[in-house]
């Protein structure tokens, strides 16, 4: 049977992010996507001038209450990109009515150690209870020092720094964590912490000076797809750092502008190899 996902994301028209990227991620996964627009924005925030965008906030309790009458059932609830605090209740109305499902935030707020301007202090204090009630969080090393109270600009010096934040992150509530993008020393990585298992995990990428906005959003997405399909933490997160890998190194042998996103569509086929996976390694 064919996995079903209700995306609560927002569409950037232009620039390779969020929804645009995850219904062909997942779908190559053989994940079925049913899109909850948050917002509409003719291209992502990130270099392209003034953005149109529209709040969609009054759509996501008529659309949840649509799919109740239907009695439409969905085994993943994934949430990124939010325009509001109400929208934060309206995700948790989502994990309520679907408590079987798989709950996973991407809790999408800051980036190099700056909020982004559309993440209001207010929506900062709600997203705690949001990644909370989740089953997995996917926060950057930005979005981690928030969630926990601290300097968004705050960089782990070490392991044990790194461990420690996966720790009082799932202590927070969330089963699953990982932080994406952690540099500590010489080392990049994105960690992860099972807390059932009590097991910290790392997988290592190589740095490249370029910076494309969605990638994220893609890591996520394969991570939730892997997951979805029954792989372990590691293994899930090695599958998304192998493909982004790919992505990003695709995309920047071109020498695309960088507004533009990852080359995705030149690299969807990795998606549906099942080759094992052993890049990661115990943190």
């Amino acid at each position: 049977m064919i996995k079903k996902v209700a995306a609560i994301h927002d569409l950037s028209g232009v620039g390779r992010c969020s929804l645009t990227v995850i219904l062909p991620t997942l779908s190559v996964m053989g994940i079925e996507v049913c899109p909850v627009p948050t917002a509409i924005l003719s291209t992502h925030t990130g270099g392209f001038g003034e953005v149109e965008m529209r709040d969609l906030t009054d759509y996501i309790m008529p659309a949840l209450a649509h799919y109740k009458r239907l009695g439409l059932n969905f085994d993943c609830i994934y949430s990124g990109f939010l325009a509001s605090t109400e929208q934060v209740s309206h995700c948790l109305d989502f994990f309520s009515t679907y408590p079987d499902a798989l709950k996973v935030v991407d809790p999408v707020m800051a980036d190099h150690g700056k909020p982004y301007k559309t993440c209001t202090p207010e929506l900062r204090t709600r997203m705690k209870e949001l990644a909370a009630a989740a089953d997995v969080i996917t926060p950057n090393l930005t979005e981690a020092a928030i969630l926990l109270g601290e300097d968004p600009s705050y960089l782990p010096r070490s392991h044990s720094d790194v461990k420690s934040m996966l720790a009082r992150l799932s202590h927070m509530g969330p089963e699953t964590v990982v932080i994406t993008s952690v540099y500590t020393g010489d080392e990049a990585y994105n960690a992860g912490y099972d807390s059932k298992a009590n097991k910290y995990w790392k997988v290592p990428f190589k740095p490249i000076s370029a910076a494309y906005p969605g990638t994220g959003d893609v890591f996520a997405s394969v991570l939730t797809g892997a997951l979805l399909s029954g792989d372990s933490l590691p293994i899930a997160m090695s599958r998304a750092a192998d493909f982004l890998e790919l992505a990003i190194m695709t995309t920047f042998s071109y020498n695309t502008d960088v507004r533009e996103g990852i080359m995705l569509e030149s690299c969807l086929g990795r998606l549906s190899e099942h080759g094992i996976m052993s890049g990661y390694e115990l943190l």
